[in-house]
């Protein structure tokens, strides 16, 4: 086996030697192929394989990764393959996002607050969210066991270079377990130090807590645009602009699926949204997976409103310039997807979106496009069983996307690493 085989093997395999968490020896993912070699494999396209036991990897950014697990949270330096680094933290299975700023800094957040640590978790604060310079506190649920996300998104790029700065920007995916919570989008400027609020949506009848009175709902009682979560945002450096997409249905309060578009004021610390597009779900709108390819907007379609018995939902994976994005006829459908795909990452060319799996007779559905969706390929990754792709994360250093599995569409699962043979 020459060099080069050797190189590609490891990236494969992942480690082979066991993996260190605090003291404690847990199988590397060598053993873990001989326990669940079903689990593993490739295809025409790609290599794909499980996390290797050991703390949940829930981001990556270069040669790092974050995770968590039994009460620590954890940090490596080597892409999981060790963990250099551990502190407790009592709350880590409620951890529901992280990043790995490009200072070193890293942001996490439980299902109502938020952390932050500078020196590789020797130690870690709380941040408190404030909104035009005020604190910006979670409500008291309720039931304590339901106090919603505040934080979970459900895409997995959440950091852009702007004017040689690094800002952090995302938006809550929620209402869906974990209790009823308010809606925003979030940002930082400083490496995760601060985290503002840059949108706030209105107040929900239908996701409240029950029996709760009106004046007491939880959202922006200034703003008549709901939705019941955030799918993506994405920055476009061509336009210097920001695009979000919300979902869900119109259930009797108004639309819940809209396209937004921001700008940000850096030297005002000023946000301005406009409204682009608000419609039903049976629409290419109800969306997610944004990205931006040399000024180009792309994105993957969910749709699954009603329909009549001769309509089909109008889904599939599209491009647009950013100014026709209201005109679906000045769209091109790249691919004609038959099940519902709101997850999708682009990088080097590479397109890949992930089935909604209660929705596909897929069990665990992947469509990549090699070449910036020329050609396309749908695969059942099937040995996983039934599992939805969300939260792309870019790939390491080592060249693997990070993919959560999802138990159903949202409950959480594994983590599957892919990596596409033609990068």
């Amino acid at each position: 086996m020459n060099q080069e085989q050797n190189v590609n093997r490891r990236h494969f395999l992942g480690a082979t030697a066991a993996v260190t968490l605090g003291g404690l020896m847990s199988p590397g993912i060598a053993q873990l192929q001989a326990a669940k070699n079903s689990k593993v494999g490739e295809n025409e396209h790609f290599w794909y394989r499980l996390a290797p036991e050991g703390p949940y990897i829930d981001s990556q950014r270069d040669n790092k990764a974050f995770g968590f697990r039994g009460g620590k949270i954890f940090l490596s330096e080597d892409n999981g393959e060790t963990w250099a680094h551990s502190a407790e933290f009592a709350d880590a299975e409620n951890i529901g996002f992280s990043c790995i700023l490009k200072n070193g800094n890293i942001l996490f957040a439980t299902r109502q607050k938020i952390f932050l640590s500078t020196d590789n978790l020797k130690t870690h604060k709380e941040i408190i969210v404030t909104k035009d310079g005020q604190d910006y506190l979670p409500h008291t649920p309720k039931n304590p066991d339901q106090p919603g996300w505040y934080f979970h998104p459900l895409d997995g790029v959440h950091t852009w270079e702007i004017d040689g700065k690094e800002v952090l920007v995302w938006g809550n995916y929620c209402n869906v377990l974990g209790g009823a919570v308010p809606v925003n989008i979030y940002y930082s400027t400083d490496s995760g130090e601060t985290v503002k609020i840059a949108y706030s949506f209105g107040r929900n009848p239908k996701f409240q807590e029950k029996g709760i009175d009106p004046s007491l709902y939880l959202g922006n009682p200034e703003n008549s645009v709901i939705c019941r979560h955030i799918h993506s945002v994405v920055y476009n450096p061509v336009e210097q602009a920001f695009y979000a997409c919300t979902g869900d249905i119109n259930r009797g309060f108004g639309e819940e699926c809209h396209w937004m578009r921001g700008t940000y004021d850096m030297k005002a610390d000023e946000w301005d949204w406009q409204i682009l597009v608000s419609v039903n779900s049976n629409s290419r709108y109800k969306s997610g997976g944004i990205s931006f390819v040399d000024g180009q907007l792309y994105w993957a379609a969910d749709a699954n409103g009603p329909k009549k018995p001769t309509e089909k939902h109008d889904r599939g994976i599209f491009r647009c310039a950013p100014e026709d994005l209201a005109f679906p006829e000045k769209h091109t459908l790249l691919f004609d997807a038959e099940f519902e795909m709101a997850n999708m990452i682009i990088e080097d060319n590479v397109i890949l979106a992930g089935h909604c799996a209660p929705a596909s007779t897929f069990k665990t559905g992947i469509a990549i496009s090699p070449d910036l969706g020329k050609t396309w390929k749908e695969y059942d990754l099937s040995e996983l069983g039934p599992r939805s792709p969300v939260r792309f994360h870019p790939k390491n250093s080592d060249g693997w996307f990070r993919v959560d599995l999802r138990k159903g569409w949202i409950e959480r699962a594994e983590v599957l690493f892919i990596k596409p043979k033609s990068s």
